[in-house]
């Protein structure tokens, strides 16, 4: 039997099995997010715009078929008999917007009304031509006519928008809509969820005395050795930079020189200078990115100050502290975020709502650039610009941090059509290069001939402790087993729980200079803490070579540490030939003692990103889709689903039984948990491969679907000799090449 209503008001959220009365009336809604969303994009002087947007993101349901919709959804008599299904109540805004600013002004506002639900839309698209804003505007059936007119406002907003970066703009007014709409209703519709977000959060200020008081402990207990005395140089150098007017800034300091605390150091105190809201690290590796995040919570009073948002986060469990950091991963909202260039950019360039979220809490902040050298090359004129925009128009300090600082400047001879004009916080670089070298660089005998594997395999087993590091998950694992004891393996065929472990040990055994002879592909030359008194490496490009260099005598406890390269038997990859060839050219021609000099780095770069052209650094042509000034004719959507940094299209993961990860499995598949959680666990238990792979092992009976008709296209570790305990994943001609080696895994 139906509910039967009397009742001429307007609502924007219903209550289930609760009456009309306690619904949310849609006037106080539209007032809710107008505020907040003004307050949200007020952090870059667009507060007008935003307002406005929030006052008509609604408007549709103020249609007698939405309010309709609403009743019979909740069991009350409906009007209109017809009505069914989902209704469209974005449209009308748009077309009210453009209504009363007129078509120029108007067509921002129908792209942040139009999308607060399905997301910033492409303005005409031969690819999704019915989701297109134009389609949309002039072929939605719907009217303006029931709109109440006390929501007319003919007047533009006062702020202008940010002529260097217009799409950039819209899509931070696009952040803080969506976030105040989502906050609001959640304030309405689950207000527990809603209160684990009031949780403290210590201001910058506070964090800021709190790390002054740490440094100070800190340095007082650190020997005095030429290197402690150097990374306390390095850290009063960064204090004194945030005396200084904000700009682009770039920290280079050579691995070793402490660059991680000292770059906290200055994003806070600038921050506390010049009034920004909070700290940002972009960091290319998550195994970074957890190293990083440890050292800060490990500072005392940091402990509920850091936000660390990837892939690989792990969830503990379901306790109001944990709920509540996961929360804050929606939007961002906490003193210090770590995250990686991944999450970061592609937020920066998404158009779904629930990844734009988080942009507007972007704007005044300080935003580390963790290890610059990785900035993806193939989108790397967009993610300058983007750089730069972000600094110019929103507030923000951007610091390129890495101990190889790549050349982003303009260059009329090729690469970067438009670059950053920065300023170096260290007074000398070089200087410092040159206090902190810590390696003797040398050719091995054999260059510029190849070094054969077994031949290499010899001489390391000669050394006690070394690493070397080559170009192929391949070549590792070959090397590995040719040595015959006391010997670690590294790569990314091992999942990263057992990486985690594996550098623990090699860095315990280091420690009590026991013998630890590791092989490793270049994973361990980014921000990873390891110290071996020689390494070879594999002629690789300038950059790659000084990290991996940066693992040689690390805490300077020898005179010089050894690092030789060699040239590898088997060809590297192709991405990695233009990079290696112009290395092996500053090997030969140049001054080794020299080789590591921020001009050779200087050079390097240019000379790398003009071998690439300007096209294929812009290689999806991202600013061809959002760069059509003064129309507004973007292509939101096509530049989101086209700046992807990680092509998964070309891997596929294998999940492996390693440690915990059986019991995760065995409650995924009996319901045990949250299955979205568990998923989140499994990331630390994955290893991805080629989709060729993927399907040889499928057809092999390898791997095999977690569950067939709940998740057929999760796949798991079926075979028992697919996983060696030193070396990770093994494909099938692997398994062959290994067998008779100790250590296959029993699971």
């Amino acid at each position: 039997m139906e509910k039967k209503i009397n009742n001429s008001n307007f609502y924007a959220h219903t209550l289930e099995d609760q009456p009309p009365d306690t619904w949310e009336e849609l006037p106080v809604h539209l007032a809710e997010v107008s505020e907040m969303a003004g307050k949200f994009a007020s952090a870059f002087g667009a507060g007008d715009w935003a307002t406005l947007a929030g006052r008509w993101h609604d408007l549709g349901k103020y249609h007698p078929e939405f309010q309709a919709y609403l009743l019979r959804e909740n069991g009350y008599s409906a009007h209109l008999e017809t009505v069914a299904g989902h209704i469209n109540h974005s449209t009308a805004g748009g077309l009210w917007a453009i209504q009363q600013l007129g078509s120029l002004y108007g067509r921002v506002f129908a792209f942040l009304i139009l999308g607060h639900h399905a997301g910033l839309a492409d303005f005409d698209s031969e690819i999704h031509p019915q989701g297109s804003l134009d389609y949309r505007l002039k072929n939605d059936t719907t009217s303006t006519a029931y709109i109440p007119e006390e929501y007319a406002n003919k007047t533009p907003p006062e702020s202008r928008i940010f002529a260097g970066d217009p799409a950039l703009w819209i899509r931070m007014v696009f952040s803080a809509l969506v976030d105040a709409d989502w906050l609001c209703t959640e304030a309405f519709m689950d207000k527990a969820r809603s209160r684990q977000r009031e949780f403290p959060r210590p201001n910058l200020p506070v964090l800021n005395e709190k790390l002054v008081r740490h440094m100070a402990a800190f340095m007082d207990k650190a020997a005095s050795t030429p290197v402690n005395r150097i990374r306390r140089d390095v850290y009063l150098q960064c204090l004194q930079a945030t005396k200084e007017e904000p700009s682009i800034r770039t920290l280079t300091v050579p691995t070793g020189g402490g660059k991680t605390l000292s770059s906290l150091a200055f994003a806070l105190e600038h921050a506390v200078q010049h009034g920004k809201r909070r700290i940002i690290y972009v960091i290319p590796y998550t195994s970074i990115i957890e190293q990083t995040a440890n050292v800060f919570r490990g500072i005392p009073g940091f402990e509920d100050a850091v936000l660390e948002h990837h892939s690989n986060v792990e969830p503990e469990d379901e306790s109001r502290e944990t709920q509540a950091l996961r929360l804050a991963s929606d939007n961002w909202d906490m003193p210090i975020v770590v995250t990686t260039s991944v999450q970061f950019f592609e937020s920066l360039f998404a158009n779904r709502t629930s990844r734009c979220r988080k942009l507007h809490n972007i704007a005044n902040s300080v935003v580390i650039f963790d290890e610059a050298q990785n900035l993806p090359q193939p989108f790397l004129q967009p993610v300058v610009d983007c750089i730069r925009s972000l600094h110019e128009g929103f507030g923000v300090t951007p610091v390129l941090c890495t101990a190889t600082q790549p050349a982003l400047e303009s260059s009329e001879a090729g690469g970067l059509r438009k670059g950053l004009n920065s300023k170096e916080i260290i007074h000398d670089p070089d200087e410092l290069q040159e206090q902190l070298q810590r390696v003797k660089v040398s050719l091995h005998p054999t260059w510029p001939k190849s070094l054969p594997l077994p031949d290499l395999a010899n001489e390391l087993q000669d050394h006690p402790q070394v690493l070397c590091i080559v170009h192929k998950k391949t070549d590792a694992m070959k090397l590995f087993f040719s040595l015959s004891e006391e010997r670690f393996h590294l790569s990314t065929r091992m999942c990263g729980a057992h990486r985690t472990e594996v550098l623990a040990h090699i860095n315990e055994r280091l420690r009590h200079g026991r013998n630890t002879r590791v092989v490793s592909t270049q994973l361990v030359e980014a921000g990873v803490d390891i110290d071996f008194p020689v390494v070879y490496r594999a002629v690789a490009g300038l950059d790659s070579m000084a990290q991996a260099a940066g693992r040689c005598n690390r805490e300077g406890r020898l005179e010089k540490g050894e690092f030789i390269v060699f040239r590898a038997e088997s060809k590297p990859p192709s991405d990695l030939k233009a990079p290696m060839d112009l290395g092996a050219a500053a090997l030969t021609k140049g001054n080794l003692e020299t080789l590591f000099s921020h001009e050779n780095f200087r050079q390097y770069f240019r000379s790398l990103f003009w071998t690439r052209g300007e096209e294929k650094l812009d290689a999806k042509g991202i600013a061809k889709l959002l760069n059509t000034p003064a129309k507004f004719e973007y292509k939101f959507r096509t530049a989101a689903e086209a700046f992807k940094l990680i092509d998964e299209g070309w891997q596929r993961p294998v999940i492996v039984e390693y440690g915990e990860a059986r019991k995760i499995l065995d409650d995924l598949v009996s319901d045990r948990g949250n299955p979205r959680l568990l998923f989140r666990k499994l990331q630390r238990y994955t290893v991805s491969i080629p989709v060729k792979d993927h399907q040889r092992m499928q057809d092999l009976d390898y791997i095999r679907p977690v569950d067939p008709h709940r998740f057929p296209d999760v796949f798991v570790q079926n075979a028992t000799s697919a996983y060696h305990s030193d070396v990770g994943l093994l494909l099938p001609d692997e398994m062959v090449e290994s067998s008779g080696n100790e250590g296959a895994q029993e699971i």
